[in-house]
């Protein structure tokens, strides 16, 4: 290896590395301000926290990833051009396309890197990510419940606790249940418990040992009745339900199921691909021998006689073209065939809607494997180009210039995986789209920088349009 490619490569790597934890930290940062009320002061431990960032992380590589290579990229080649030191390697006889050579040799390694995380081990961040948070957020009433502090997390109840083990057993329970409004609250006194909740979820069942509940009936009217009810029940066991649909288990996300598309790899993508297809089929086929059996030709001759008859024309109203005595009854069954068909349209166009969206769906998530690669790729042949234009190292004019082609490249990314998803656009399209549009961008950014354009120098075009306007004041 040449002490040039070494320099180069030396120059590249460590920008690439710092912009890739910054840009890090701040994906990082907007995935807690998402989910800051759902994990701070909630009493969590920090271990749990901490390993829901990390997983969480792992979703951040494929905008962290790109943005650092573009960010780097220009930021090296600035730095060469502002300390003439890319002068000197062209003097030397180096142009930019072999000066770019060792770096895109690191590119592709990234590239390489890129595809193989993207297709084994974010899939199974994705999973591991997906469960955590459901745990964190359908089981976090164990998280919550604190020693010696009300809690207030189930509408209609508060529940106090004098000490907690490590098993989840509750010892010195207090409830109180006023979830009724009438300001006459019962109360429920127990000397140990456990937590536990039904198989569908909806339910938490508290299951209280040798307690007594105290509860006094409301007034029947609104005078004043100097003989109130007070009543106490005493207790070996009792489990009162709660319900649970306060916690929300609907925001929960979706993926967080083993066989969610963001949680496969290739191979389990093609397969539910294929799986979701096959069940396609079956429905449209059911579907057309459902509404092909009730229109069928009842023709007594056809097939059974050599006489032929020749078909007979209908007219626009076809009630002419039936004999009286029929018409009442040909209605009654055309009313029952449509009704029928109604009947069932509801069940088969839902069906096949929701399977055509995740068929495509699948294969955004397919091609997105291979779309955070290319982006490697494409981005640095903008950004080195670019930075050798610019000729501006530092944290300054080549952010803004990073952060802007960065973000017509995710809105393009955006747009047409909407569109995609939607169904009006081919998903293999859409996520290329982003490619297909900025590549003669590229193109165009390394030739100018091959021929040392004065594509972004102020002072090129302060003289150009001094020249417009010497020549403009001469002609008049």
């Amino acid at each position: 290896m040449k002490k040039i490619h070494l320099l180069l490569i030396k120059a590249f790597v460590k920008p690439f590395i710092a912009t890739f934890f910054v840009v890090m930290f701040i994906l990082l940062m907007f995935f807690l301000f998402k989910w800051i009320d759902d994990l701070i002061g909630k009493g969590f431990e920090w271990y749990t926290i901490l390993e829901l960032m990390y997983y969480a992380s792992a979703a951040n590589v494929s905008m962290a990833l790109p943005l650092s290579v573009l960010l780097s990229s220009i930021m090296t080649f600035g730095t060469l051009g502002e300390n003439y030191e890319l002068v000197a390697i062209k003097s030397a006889g180096i142009s930019l396309q072999k000066a770019m050579r060792p770096l895109l040799v690191v590119i592709l390694m990234l590239t390489v890197a890129s595809f193989l995380f993207s297709n084994y081990m974010l899939p199974k961040a994705n999973l591991k990510f997906g469960s955590l948070l459901y745990d964190v957020r359908n089981k976090k009433l164990s998280f919550l419940i604190k020693p010696g502090v009300f809690n207030n997390a189930i509408p209609g109840y508060s529940i106090r606790v004098d000490s907690k083990d490590e098993d989840g057993m509750l010892h010195g329970i207090m409830i109180y249940d006023h979830k009724d409004n009438s300001a006459i609250p019962k109360v429920i006194l127990a000397k140990q418990g456990k937590m536990e909740k039904t198989a569908d979820g909806k339910f938490l069942i508290l299951k209280l040992k040798d307690g007594v509940q105290y509860e006094e009936q409301a007034k029947n009217s609104g005078m004043y009745n100097p003989r109130q009810i007070f009543s106490r029940r005493r207790f070996k066991e009792t489990a009162p339900q709660f319900d649970m649909s306060s916690f929300d288990p609907d925001r929960t996300d979706p993926n967080a199921f083993g066989n969610s598309t963001p949680m496969l790899d290739l191979k389990g993508i093609v397969k539910k691909r294929d799986l979701l297809t096959r069940q396609l089929d079956t429905v449209k086929t059911n579907a057309i021998a459902s509404l092909t059996g009730n229109f069928k030709q009842f023709n007594i001759t056809k097939g059974y006689t050599k006489y032929k008859t020749a078909p007979k024309q209908l007219n626009d109203v076809i009630l002419k073209d039936i004999p009286n005595g029929s018409r009442k009854q040909s209605l009654e069954n055309a009313t029952n065939i449509v009704s029928g068909i109604m009947q069932n349209l509801p069940n088969w166009g839902p069906r096949q809607t929701e399977l055509n969206r995740e068929i495509i769906f699948t294969t955004i998530e397919y091609q997105r494997k291979f779309t955070l690669a290319a982006s490697c790729i494409l981005l640095f042949f903008i950004g080195a180009p670019l930075g050798a234009i610019i000729r501006k190292g530092g944290m300054g004019l080549p952010v803004v210039t990073a952060v802007s082609f960065f973000l017509i490249y995710h809105i393009i990314t955006t747009v047409a995986e909407k569109s995609a998803k939607e169904g009006n656009l081919n998903p293999i399209l859409a996520m290329w789209t982003a490619a297909i549009v900025l590549s003669p961008l590229a193109a165009f950014l390394t030739y100018k920088a091959t021929v040392d354009s004065a594509l972004f120098d102020i002072n090129f075009y302060k003289q150009l349009f001094v020249k417009l306007f010497k020549r403009n004041k001469q002609i008049a």
